[in-house]
């Protein structure tokens, strides 16, 4: 292989697991950050780290020029762009080539055709893929959706041609009726052109209670499109991916093949090179009977891709590495391979470790991470960005890492998950574990429920799961889920007990004789007691607004203040009737739980 050295333009998990890679292939990788990522997991890995100029925001890492100076002094080769961030971004890859540095990736042509789903669906048309009905062009008014709505039918989704990530993306359905597909439309180009710059749309016929199935291809220069196999990505919260496993399962033959086929021929159309993910919408079977319909290309290495790895054998940042040398797939022609494609071995399950609060709508909660111990036993890996000691920036991403659970069968699968998500100890930060425990029993996504059937789909978690509908809980809440407890163990008749005992009962002392706190003042001979309500952060971020000044009066559940992180804003609401003082000022960076503002309230005794 003739690359030696690459420059590995993102951060996080994926930039740790694109750094062992290369260290597997013996190049060397030279990693970037930004101020707050000083001292990260990805910079230690790393042969090299260089500080990127800027600010903290997520634009310190989309820094081309900035990119590019680092890879001319460390004298890299290539670059990787991980997933995220500049990855599906034509011009960086332009630039890449210009500086005379291999783009580890699918051409800036290639990126262009199928980063634009108008024209991505056009070229699925062509290849006879699997497609709902939709829009060929995209629509230059509200109008044209009303009509195609009209011709087929509601539901539809109306998508930013340019979009991703749920931004841009509105449904109506039938309960909404046609009058509403106006706002939907132009709710839709607001959102695409405020997030990509673009506002074109399309529109498309909307499957009920779809599945996201996709298919993961790796291209050569040589003309082999191999597809790795299927995952099933449907676990999602706002349309952003939980839960993914590989192979997707229960799919009928049928769907399999359209899916593999239809993946397969898209990307020898669009002569495609590197690693990309075909993703897929399958249709509920009472709506369609299960129809598979074309959704978008992904040019990039998916967050997903180690379920896919596991079951398939296939090293696939390796095999980027190596399609970027000019080499062909190193697994043609070896034992368990049908022509090009890998045969799947087992299941596969990976669970993403978001630094997010369950117990208040999955909202982000950046922070330091005081204890990260992970799983052990067959069948178990862990991608991790963070470790014990390590910061969760309210700047990007809140994925800390990821745990992939393989098993000869999907029973087999659940069960090892089951143990290792009991067994995975994150403190400090709030994650999403206590869903994963919850998620991994319940009947809906064990398929072992009174109907036998697998229940998940797209907007399952947002329209219908209830934290601890799987049991996880016991007769407590997500909230106690969230107690950091210290285990003790106890024998008792010669049988040994462990209890799991709150971790502050141990450090805290404990006051003995004293009267309660008192909350509130009276003043004297007044006949009047004024006691103050906290109004706290949701999470640690920044104060973005008052939608209120200070020495307002407000009212109980009136929105005061608007807080952001993670590129994630939340309304905090008022606690109590009375008069607002201000303490946290907009723009003002605040810890969670923090006290942004009081309010009193002043009672007149009887």
């Amino acid at each position: 292989m003739n690359t030696r050295t690459v420059l590995i333009a993102n951060r996080g998990e994926i930039a740790v697991r694109i750094a062992r890679a290369a260290r597997d292939l013996g190049i060397r990788a030279i990693a970037v950050y930004s101020e707050p990522d000083a001292g990260a997991l990805h910079t230690r890995v790393a042969d090299e780290a260089h500080a990127l100029p800027g600010s903290s925001g997520a634009e310190t890492y989309m820094n081309i020029p900035a990119l590019l100076d680092v890879a001319a002094r460390a004298g890299a080769d290539c670059v990787h762009p991980g997933y995220g961030f500049l990855s599906e971004n034509s011009d960086f890859a332009r630039a890449v080539a210009e500086a005379g540095l291999t783009w580890i990736g699918p051409t800036p042509e290639t990126i262009d055709t199928l980063g634009d789903k108008v024209a991505a669906r056009q070229l699925a048309e062509s290849v006879g893929a699997p497609l709902a009905p939709g829009t060929s062009e995209p629509l230059e008014s509200w109008e044209q959706a009303r009509d195609f709505a009209e011709e087929h039918g509601l539901p539809i989704v109306i998508k930013a041609a340019f979009g991703g990530g749920g931004r841009g993306l509105k449904f109506v359905r039938e309960s909404d009726g046609v009058d509403s597909i106006e706002d939907a439309f132009l709710s839709a180009a607001r959102e695409s052109e405020a997030a990509f710059g673009r506002a074109e749309c399309f529109a498309e016929k909307f499957l009920e209670h779809p599945r996201h199935v996709e298919a993961q291809v790796l291209a050569d220069t040589h003309g082999n499109v191999a597809v790795l196999g299927t995952r099933d990505c449907s676990t999602q919260r706002r349309f952003q991916k939980l839960v993914e496993e590989a192979p997707a399962p229960f799919l009928t033959d049928a769907q399999r093949e359209e899916i593999t086929e239809g993946a397969r021929a898209i990307c020898r159309a669009a002569s495609y090179v590197g690693a990309g993910t075909v993703e897929f919408i399958v249709a509920g079977g009472g709506d369609g009977g299960g129809t598979v319909s074309f959704l978008e290309v992904n040019t990039r290495v998916q967050v997903e891709h180690p379920v896919t790895e596991m079951t398939s054998g296939v090293d696939i940042v390796a095999e980027q590495f190596r399609i970027a040398a000019g080499e062909e797939l190193s697994f043609l022609g070896a034992e368990g391979v049908d022509g090009v494609d890998p045969v799947a071995h087992g299941h596969a399950i990976e669970f993403r470790l978001n630094a997010e609060d369950v117990a208040n709508g999955f909202v982000p909660c950046p922070g330091t991470v005081s204890t990260f111990e992970v799983p052990t036993g067959p069948g178990i890996r862990v991608d991790a960005g963070v470790r014990a000691g390590g910061t969760v920036p309210g700047f990007y991403d809140s994925l800390l890492g990821k745990l992939i659970v393989w098993g000869p069968t999907r029973e087999v699968a659940l069960r090892r998950a089951t143990a290792a998500l009991d067994e995975f100890r994150i403190e400090g930060v709030r994650t999403v574990l206590p869903f994963h425990r919850d998620i991994v029993r319940h009947p809906a996504f064990t398929a072992d429920g009174p109907d036998d059937s697998f229940g998940i789909y797209t907007d399952w978690v947002d329209t219908c799961y209830t934290p601890g509908a799987g049991g996880a809980f016991g007769d407590g809440s997500v909230e106690d889920a969230y107690t950091e407890r210290t285990e003790i163990s106890v024998e008792i008749d010669g049988r040994l007990h462990r209890v799991g005992v709150p971790s502050d009962l141990l450090t805290r002392g404990v006051a003995s004789g004293g009267a309660p706190a008192d909350t509130g003042s009276e003043s004297a001979g007044s006949g009047t007691t004024t006691s103050g309500a906290a109004v706290t952060a949701p999470f640690a971020g920044t104060v973005v607004a008052w939608k209120v000044e200070d020495g307002d009066r407000v009212e109980k559940g009136q929105a005061v203040a608007t807080v952001e992180a993670m590129k994630m804003e939340r309304t905090v609401a008022a606690p109590a009737d009375g008069v607002l003082s201000i303490t946290a000022h907009a723009g003002q960076s605040v810890t969670a739980k923090e006290t942004l503002a009081t309010v009193s309230t002043v009672e007149t005794a009887g």
